[in-house]
């Protein structure tokens, strides 16, 4: 039997869920599903730019558990952009954080509640 999956902690969601092609091109809707612990990796190494263990810390998890997630996000955009598919952030096994226990200072907290999304993204 499997281990349990222990939820990560991210700080935030994306203002915006849904992303695209802006060349009209609808025949085919092509979509990727980017859970919302992918993004928050992306989002604390590529743009916070910290480095994965930093990443871990923040997210509760361990850094090969980070380095794995940030890996399969990085795979999803790739996708997107040479593909020209759809992205959307959706799901996964995550607690939004409260500032005072996690101590990140990011100004971005909401408070604890435990979402589990789709099992198969994971």
């Amino acid at each position: 039997m499997p281990r349990p999956r222990k939820c990560r902690r991210v700080c935030c969601l994306p203002d915006s869920q849904s992303f695209g092609p802006l060349d009209g091109n609808t025949d085919e809707r092509r979509v990727i599903v980017m859970t919302v612990d992918e993004f928050e990796t992306i989002r604390l190494i590529d743009l916070e730019g910290l480095s994965q263990e930093e990443c871990a810390g923040r997210m509760a998890v361990a850094r090969t558990t980070a380095q794995a997630i940030y890996n399969s996000a990085r795979v999803k955009l790739a996708e997107c952009l040479v593909r020209g598919m759809e992205l959307s952030i959706s799901g996964g096994n995550y607690i939004l954080c409260d500032d005072e226990p996690c101590g990140c200072g990011c100004g971005h907290c909401h408070k604890k509640r435990c979402y589990a999304g789709d099992e198969e993204n994971e």
